[in-house]
Parts: structure tokens; sequence; C-alpha cells
């Protein structure tokens, strides 16, 4: 397990470089904390990170947004908080995106555990008493 320590919102960016400096080869991140964490920031920079430059926003009621690299490689952004049955996964065609080898980030994985790959590396961001955030980090 791996802890990434975020002072502020000033070191984001850096943190977004550790992360993907430290899980090598993988594309599938199910990202887990509190409301008002920093999921979507954090998910923000890892796409900037990745040479995502178009707006990146919560897919909250779309459920998933994709995104393109500067090279035309597909990134896959998942909100499974408004999903009431798992199910509504399974006709959305979930599979098709996190078996694709594009970079999967799911919000809310707590809400269909079970619908994602065991091979996910598992990250989820706790706030601090002095609001700071650690990024703890645990791959499969």
């Amino acid at each position: 397990m791996n802890c990434i320590h975020v002072p502020d919102l000033s070191f984001i960016d850096k943190a977004a470089r550790e992360f993907f400096s430290r899980v090598a080869n993988q594309t599938v991140f199910a990202v887990s904390g509190e409301m008002g964490a920093g999921k979507t920031t954090f998910i923000k920079a890892l796409c900037r990170e990745l040479g995502v430059s178009l707006t990146v926003t919560s897919p909250s009621f779309a459920i998933i947004n994709e995104y393109f690299t500067d090279t035309g490689a597909s990134v896959y952004h998942f909100d499974l908080y408004r999903i009431e049955n798992p199910n509504e996964l399974y006709d959305m065609g979930y599979e098709d995106y996190l078996y694709s080898g594009a970079y999967c980030f799911i919000e809310w994985p707590e809400k269909a555990w079970h619908l994602i790959p065991e091979y996910a590396v598992q990250v989820e961001i706790k706030v601090m008493e002095d609001k700071s955030r650690n990024i703890i980090v645990k791959e499969p």
C-alpha cells in the first residue's frame, strides 16, 4: 500500500505525476472517498497528466464521460454515485470500457464492487484534520 500526501490543491498535479510513477502499466482505477474528498479533482489532474486538454467534469448524471488525450487515446471517467442498481452498468455496456485497455477512472466503485475488475487499482482519498488529503493506493 502506498500513500501520497497532498497538503493543498497546489500539489495536485505533482500528486498525479507521483501516482502514475507508482502504478505503471495499470489502467483501471477504483477511486473512493467521502463526498467532497476530491475524487473528481484528482481525476482531473490525472487526465491532465495523460494529456487530456478538454475540460474534465464529473459524469454524475451521464454515468460515464469519454475524454481524448492529445494523441487521440480514449480515457473513460465513471461516476456511479447515482446508479440505483448495478445492473444499469450492464445496460450501458460497461465491460466494453473496462476491458478496452484504455484508462478508466471509477468514482464511487462501492456502488458496484462486484462488477469492478479484480485487477483494478483501489484508490482511497482521505481528508485529514488539517484539510490536507492522503491518497492511498492499493494495487491488486
